[in-house]
């Protein structure tokens, strides 16, 4: 190997950082320590909106304010805790993306659309169908870029949507 080809890969492990190394797949930490610590983020989260009282007033201000006020309970309180989560959340993940990729301010159109196939695809109000769902929209996405183009990706994630609302319209987990 000459010297010119040896400092290019030196130059390119550089900037890709650190790989886990698992038999034959490679895993840049880049991408690994994002998605453990949201995977993390989303068990917390899940355990929280359902073994809490918090949890299940917030989820209850979303079905019926009127019953939770019944209940002594200020919705808008409930509901100011739930923004601080979101917020919370949402920062998080902004953090996280700065680490797998540039951030510019329009970056936000190129996620908007698969958020909403993946929130509607996995059931409104179901965390884990939406995880599931995630998933499943990522493989259908990548199978896809990877057999016929990348610019087919996003039609046939939402002609999967289309289809499993078809089968079932309130999502994978939904109600």
């Amino acid at each position: 190997m000459s010297s010119i080809s040896a400092s290019i890969i030196a130059t390119w492990r550089h900037l890709i950082g650190p790989t886990w190394h698992f038999g034959f797949i490679d895993i840049p930490l880049r991408i690994l320590v994002p998605s453990l610590v949201s995977m993390l983020l989303i068990a917390v989260l899940q355990l929280l909106l359902t073994r809490s009282f918090i949890g299940r007033a917030i989820m209850a201000v979303a079905q019926d304010q009127l019953a939770l006020k019944l209940m002594a309970v200020d919705p808008i309180r409930i509901k100011r805790i739930a923004f601080g989560i979101s917020i919370a959340t949402a920062s998080l993940a902004g953090a996280f993306l700065i680490i797998i990729q540039p951030v510019e301010p329009s970056v936000g159109r190129e996620y908007i659309g698969r958020v909403f196939a993946i929130c509607v695809l996995g059931g409104m109000e179901s965390l884990p169908g939406t995880v599931i769902a995630a998933m499943l929209v990522g493989i259908v996405e990548s199978l896809t870029s990877t057999f016929y183009g990348p610019s087919w990706a996003p039609a046939v994630s939402f002609g999967f949507l289309l289809l499993t609302l078809a089968v079932r319209p309130a999502g994978l987990l939904g109600r």
